[in-house]
């Protein structure tokens, strides 16, 4: 009985998890308008999912291909002339690893009542971390319950602050797409580090004696817990989309800035779906009700993965802000020392010009209201790995994150306006 228990179990898990046997990762090189033109079509309703986005001759995309439409794609960019490779041979393969990796982490962390920072983590166990954190912290870091998700799950944002009433603030959040989990993974690095070096590196003790931090590890709980129960892959909400089977907007479509324009798709299928209108997804009203209530952030800066880069506004269209050069710069001082520790390339400049025209983003809602300093980071590594980033490679991402992050912050903290 016991083994029937078993073996019921486990074809539950395989008949619930979506599995990527055979599917590959290719990158795209297109090098012409003509080819741009094809890769336009091939994107529309193909049901292939682009891991980047924005098709042009400046840079390539990569795109996951399930087995069963492999051929039929190759065979597609060979007739026309694009050339690609294979950046990853089996996606599942990689699944498999990083499967297996966590069972054994989290084995080794039950028997040695620790948290492991080199490790991914579900939900649940993010949460506790951040409950051990705010008791190790009293002090120094409060949890702040910001709303729920569309699911109903507690959306936390922890405060850094030590004291004062209403104090200029900035912002970080992680995870708001689900599948980027080196993002939510370097996020619970972070926060520890913050934590410990508050009263230790005279910088950090510094920027929080003037300012608070708001640190978001997990902006979309809703998808980040369907990532680890049923599809490793997700990238958006988990919302109901009416009169559509397909669910889920992408919350950096989904707010209220050049909303509904180029770089975001008006179907409901497309990881890209922006939602019905701006602000429509819940996980993105709580952020903006949030900022909006408070008043005095001076900097929102938001972490993605993956391409290794660093930009500011706007997205939307590719109009210069009027801060551009200061941010440029504030941008490159701080590329320069995340850079100084591992020698991670990474590339800056706003998101229409270094990597492609994206409408309804985060960053792009924030500088219009007056966040001068808005940032998006896109994390390791340039797509050998992707979205499978290994989590040997966790901690050495966050570290250098760190760096990055830390430099901006003492600029704001340095430049008050």
């Amino acid at each position: 009985m016991r083994l029937f228990i078993a073996v019921f179990a486990l074809l539950v898990a395989v008949h619930c998890k979506e599995l990527f046997n055979g599917d590959q990762v290719l990158r795209i090189h297109a090098e012409s308008e003509d080819h741009i033109h094809i890769l336009k079509e091939l994107d529309e309703d193909s049901g292939l999912d682009f891991w980047t986005h924005g098709f042009s001759t400046e840079r390539p995309v990569d795109v996951r291909v399930p087995h069963a439409s492999l051929y039929a794609v190759k065979d597609f960019l060979k007739e026309n002339n694009i050339p690609f490779t294979v950046m990853i041979n089996n996606v599942q393969d990689l699944l498999d690893e990083q499967k297996a990796e966590m069972v054994s982490n989290a084995e080794t962390e039950r028997n040695a009542k620790i948290f492991d920072f080199a490790a991914y983590h579900d939900l649940d166990t993010i949460y506790s971390f951040m409950d051990t954190l705010v008791a190790s912290h009293p002090n120094l870091i409060s949890k702040i319950n910001i709303g729920n998700s569309y699911e109903n799950r507690p959306m936390y944002a922890l405060k850094f602050s030590t004291g004062g009433e209403n104090r200029p603030a900035i912002w970080i959040d992680a995870g708001i797409h689900a599948r980027e989990w080196v993002t939510q993974a370097s996020a619970v690095w972070i926060a520890n580090k913050m934590a410990s070096d508050y009263g230790v590196d005279p910088s950090v003790t510094s920027l929080l004696g003037q300012m608070d931090v708001y640190l978001m590890i997990v902006t979309n709980p809703d998808g980040y817990s369907f990532t680890h129960t049923d599809n490793r892959m997700w990238r958006k909400t988990r919302s109901v989309n009416p009169g559509s089977s397909c669910r889920g907007t992408d919350p950096n479509r989904n707010w209220d800035a050049g909303f509904g324009g180029p770089g975001a798709s008006k179907n409901p299928c497309s990881d890209s779906y922006h939602g019905p209108y701006a602000h429509s997804e819940v996980e993105v009203k709580n952020v903006v009700d949030l900022i909006k209530g408070h008043g005095n952030f001076k900097s929102f800066i938001s972490i993605h993965s993956y391409s290794q880069l660093l930009m500011y506004p706007y997205g939307y269209t590719c109009t210069n802000i009027p801060d551009q050069s200061e941010l440029h710069a504030v941008g490159t001082a701080a590329i320069k020392e995340l850079m100084s520790l591992y020698n991670t390339k990474y590339q800056v400049g706003s998101i229409c010009k270094i990597i492609y025209q994206a409408s309804g983003g985060s960053i792009d809602w924030t500088y219009n209201i007056g966040i001068k300093y808005s940032f998006a980071f896109e994390l390791r590594d340039t797509g050998l790995y992707g979205f499978l980033l290994p989590a040997n490679q966790i901690i050495p991402t966050a570290e250098e994150t760190w760096l990055g992050l830390k430099n901006i912050m003492e600029y704001v903290r340095d430049h008050p306006y």
